[in-house]
């Protein structure tokens, strides 16, 4: 049985808006060269293949400010934490 991915567009606008809470623009990331193409479509597909999106959802959902780290359990979580690194 295979593993239903979620949509597409939903899981790029997650990964992004996760991102951006933690001061991070992906875009701007692969300009620089920190971030491959591929590796970007790799989060989003990983994102689409996570059971946490619902705790994602709720996670962004009561950000008020900047957060140092991805949410609890989040895939992308390590790289995310590596561009911030290279960020500052």
């Amino acid at each position: 049985m295979s593993e239903r991915l979620g949509d597409p567009a939903h899981h790029f606008f997650l990964t992004r808006s996760v991102a951006r809470v933690m001061g991070l623009s992906l875009s701007e990331a692969m300009n620089r060269g920190q971030l491959a193409p591929a590796t970007y479509a790799d989060m989003v597909t990983g994102c689409r293949a996570c059971p946490l999106v619902e705790a994602c959802q709720h996670w962004l959902a009561a950000r008020t400010d900047l957060s140092a780290s991805a949410p609890p359990g989040c895939c992308n979580g390590e790289t995310l934490q590596r561009l911030a690194r290279a960020l500052h």
